[in-house]
């Protein structure tokens, strides 16, 4: 399956839902946006997207807290949840993703190149993971995420109820 095909489902199965969709993005600059975007008609479903590639658009467009971003570091799970949930509660969408990581080259002991936290929420619940791409290039973490968060957003959506 395309990577089109793939948003253009998630965007078939939101319409028919009747949900929308927020994004908050930092490591893939925009892209889960982008892959939506270039479906036409996708405006009926995608509400906004937020890129937060800094700390402080994090705290400032999105409410993240200065105390998680000190506590447990931009790339956390943590962070991710303040993020899904600051655009799910910044937007009129019903499900928002975000997506925080490490795309390369570089990182740490603690924080190698490929690990990229997501969150997903939805008015009721709001769950985080942590996925290790690997070191497999910049281009490749950043482009796996984004099919990670519209798989995600894709799930989330088939349990959602109709709205």
């Amino acid at each position: 399956m395309s990577d089109q095909t793939s948003a253009a489902d998630l965007l078939d199965l939101c319409r028919a839902r009747g949900l929308t969709i927020a994004t908050a993005e930092s490591c893939t600059g925009g892209m889960v946006g982008a892959w939506l975007t270039d479906v036409a008609g996708s405006s009926d479903v995608f509400d906004r997207g937020f890129i937060t590639y800094s700390n402080a658009a994090k705290n400032q467009m999105l409410g993240v807290q200065h105390a998680t971003l000190d506590t447990y570091g931009a790339v956390s799970e943590q962070v991710a949840e303040e993020m899904a949930q600051g655009a799910l509660a910044r937007s009129q969408a019903d499900l928002a993703v975000s997506i925080t990581g490490i795309a390369g080259p570089g990182g740490s002991e603690h924080k190698p190149e490929g690990r990229v936290c997501f969150g997903i929420a939805t008015p009721e619940t709001c769950q985080t993971e942590t996925v290790e791409f690997g070191a497999v290039g910049r281009a490749n973490v950043r482009a796996d995420a984004t099919r990670h968060a519209i798989a995600l957003l894709s799930q989330a959506a088939m349990t959602m109820g109709t709205r």
